[in-house]
């Protein structure tokens, strides 16, 4: 069982994002079991405070990757939409030229067949009310006909582009709902979780650091791989704040995926944005001998470590140190392997 010291870095140390849980939340401070007369309240039980802390974490990890993913989903539904819209306003010039064009055939019709010319119609600003008109194009015999045939092409094309368009804004505007919800969810959890440290008496807390770990470190180590560039850029955000969903720069925080990413995008080297694709999709580096025993000997400075089934990561630095986001209201911070982490291991991998 965890010491009461260690209390503090369970609940700095594993505070992430995960999945929906409404039902488990509601009893997340009543197991601690603070109740009886004035005077008689049992003081919490420490197994008891990081078991349910071990459950409340693990869910927020998993919430946190999903508000990633999300954010994700925004980023390429905003960059859908700005091509859609460079895409309409080409279809929305070509529409508009071959309007002109149909235009002065129709004022040359005029001149030779009077007001009942059938091309008048098809000169409307609409392209939905050209392509209603479209039939009478059997009814035509001019020599222009083949432009009058890319007029409707062009009416189609822009139609098709405002469409796609309107999906699109459609749903973003669903994404930007889903990210008020999860984040809603994550502000919940977070009470939930100062709840909890709130029913540990002042004896436990005492002498307890943030998260084990100290900040201000300035890296000192080499400079000629893309590794080393990497840690470099994670030792240079130390003290920078930790925020959902957050890729830096510094003023705008990290969280743990996002850092990973920024350090090692610094490098030169891009890799998934959520830490289970960070996890299963780069090369794996092992962690145990061949007796099965947990060894850092195969580590390397900028390997990323998963922990809690991979929803959090953070990069080893060496030493038996790595670099961390640790949780809401927490600063980016260099902390040892051991205790949480060292228990929490699940992998570790190599960009």
């Amino acid at each position: 069982m965890h010491t009461p010291t260690a209390v503090r870095s369970v609940i700095k140390g594993r505070l992430r994002v995960g999945l929906l849980i409404a039902s488990s939340l509601a009893t997340a401070v009543a197991v601690i079991g603070i109740g009886g007369s004035a005077g008689a309240a049992p003081m919490p039980n420490v197994a008891q405070v990081q078991k349910k802390l071990a459950r409340i974490e693990s869910k927020a990890s998993k919430l946190g990757q999903q508000y990633d993913q999300v954010l994700q989903q925004l980023s390429l539904a905003n960059q859908r939409l700005k091509l859609l819209n460079k895409e309409t306003a080409r279809y929305r010039g070509t529409f508009d030229a071959m309007r002109r064009q149909i235009g002065k055939l129709a004022a040359v019709a005029f001149e030779q067949g009077g007001v009942d010319s059938p091309l008048g119609l098809l000169t409307s600003a609409s392209p939905r009310e050209v392509l209603s008109q479209a039939s009478i194009l059997d009814e035509l015999s001019v020599a222009d006909s083949a432009q009058i045939h890319e007029y409707i092409t062009a009416s189609k094309q822009l139609l098709t582009a405002r469409a796609a368009a309107a999906r699109t804004r459609a749903g973003i505007l669903t994404i930007k709902r889903s990210l008020g919800k999860r984040l809603a969810q994550l502000n919940s959890l977070k009470q939930q979780q100062e709840a909890l440290l709130a029913q540990l008496t002042p004896a436990q807390q005492s002498g307890t650091g943030p998260g084990g770990g100290g900040g201000g470190t300035p890296y000192k180590g080499p400079t000629g791989s893309q590794a080393d560039t990497a840690v470099a850029f994670a030792y240079n955000q130390i003290g920078c704040p930790y925020v959902w969903g957050g890729t830096g720069p510094c003023g705008a925080g990290f969280d743990c995926s996002g850092l990973m990413m920024s350090a090692w995008g610094s490098a030169g080297i891009s890799i998934p944005r959520v830490s289970y694709d960070q996890m299963s999709q780069l090369p794996a580096v092992a962690l145990h001998t061949a007796s099965g025993a947990f060894t850092e000997k195969y580590l390397q400075p900028g390997d990323i470590l998963g922990f809690a089934d991979n929803s959090h990561v953070g990069m080893y630095v060496g030493g038996g140190y790595l670099i961390d986001a640790p949780v809401p209201g927490e600063d980016v911070e260099k902390v040892a392997l051991s205790g949480w982490y060292l228990s929490n291991l699940d992998g570790a991998v190599r960009p």
